[in-house]
């Protein structure tokens, strides 16, 4: 069996090759435990730590001291919500209608043991309004939680505006930055955000570890912790800490800040180049997503007349992904193509290609004409 083209780059990335070496010799010689400051085993892999501490942290022009090292952007977006909200019971919160479930999830868990909740509505393009989030705040908001950039459609938030809005009240602003690190600017400081989660294993780092940025000035973000233990990480998410992948995020963060203009530039021209041959072969095509302010590359497209489930299954030599864009037995739309339109009585996939580092154009040639063959064989077969 071939290997199938890998465009799914949105739910995980391979490793960069030089994040594993990087990362090879804390999982041979450097093995030590970083809290085992007393012996050199400990110091070096202390020192590899606040290496890779700094190198996150100039991800997102942040100090390095703001750093906390966690499992992933699933764990960083719990204790920054559940943190926050844990700090002021029965506090307002607000997020929008197409968060990842992460954030979505933890949002309803905490309105179901009293915390109330506004879902703010987003566009057709899946961009929210920053007066609606204005219009939503209260004066007992404690927590506004938007993404940075959407993980279906790609769409990217105006992070700068909402940050703007909250600024000088007493909300804090959460920003899960997992799709847009490494792939957008992010200043911190600049966007007003207080704290921001991420994940190395969608910047071609490893599994298993990611980290959260938490304010510390102007004003100092207080929150409670998740999990008592060793006190490590400023006592905010105890544990021993995962050196060899912290190593390798911090490698990913430092290799795509240096890449990053010239990278977006040339997955936004594949990007085109993909769209360009589906639209030539195939009528019934629409676009999810901002046309401007977007990832550069995804691309998100419904495919009239055809069954999700079907294009994937026909579809081996390609690793992609698709949602439900209309109501089956079978499947359930996305609620993010619930949130911005894109479902309805006509049946409809909705096809979600990431595109990265390690693509080709002669890949997003095939890709395209596997796409088109199936397209036609399905349709010709209602």
């Amino acid at each position: 069996m071939t290997t199938p083209i890998y465009l799914d780059h949105h739910a995980t990335t391979p490793l960069d090759p030089r994040v594993l070496e990087a990362m090879l010799p804390c999982l041979r010689d450097e093995f030590g435990n970083a809290s085992s400051r007393h012996h050199a085993y400990g110091r070096r892999a202390a020192a590899l730590v606040e290496q890779a501490r700094e190198r996150v942290a100039a991800a997102i022009a942040a100090r390095y001291s703001e750093l906390v090292f966690t499992s992933g952007a699933t764990e960083s977006n719990a204790i920054a919500i559940q943190g926050t909200a844990r700090m002021r019971p029965g506090a307002h919160l607000v997020t929008t209608a197409i968060e990842h479930r992460a954030v979505l999830d933890t949002c309803r868990r905490l309105e179901r043991e009293g915390w109330p909740l506004t879902v703010v509505p987003v566009d057709r393009c899946g961009r929210v309004d920053p007066h609606d989030i204005a219009r939503a705040l209260r004066a007992d908001t404690a927590l506004v939680s938007v993404m940075a950039a959407n993980n279906e459609i790609g769409t990217l938030q105006p992070l700068a505006e909402i940050g703007a809005l909250l600024r000088d009240g007493p909300a804090l602003f959460h920003v899960d930055a997992t799709q847009a690190v490494g792939r957008v600017a992010l200043d911190v400081d600049a966007l007003g955000i207080d704290l921001l989660s991420m994940s190395a294993h969608k910047l071609y780092g490893p599994k298993g570890v990611g980290a959260l940025y938490v304010r510390r000035r102007p004003r100092r973000v207080e929150l409670q912790p998740l999990a008592d233990g060793g006190g490590q990480e400023n006592g905010l998410r105890p544990g021993t800490l995962n050196v060899p992948g912290i190593v390798g995020l911090g490698v990913a963060c430092e290799l795509a800040l240096a890449c990053r203009d010239e990278e977006n530039a040339r997955l936004g021209r594949l990007r085109e180049r993909l769209l360009g041959h589906l639209r030539q072969a195939l009528d019934g095509l629409s676009v999810n997503g901002h046309p401007e302010w977007r990832l550069a590359g995804n691309l998100s497209i419904g495919i009239e007349g055809v069954e999700p489930e079907a294009l994937l299954l026909g579809l081996p030599e390609l690793a992609v992904s698709a949602g439900a864009a209309c109501s089956s037995a079978s499947a359930r739309p996305s609620h993010v193509l619930e949130a911005i339109g894109a479902t309805g009585a006509t049946t409809r996939a909705a096809l979600r290609v990431g595109i990265g580092r390690f693509n080709t154009a002669e890949e997003i040639d095939r890709a395209a004409q596997l796409v088109v063959e199936r397209v036609r064989a399905l349709r010709a077969a209602r």
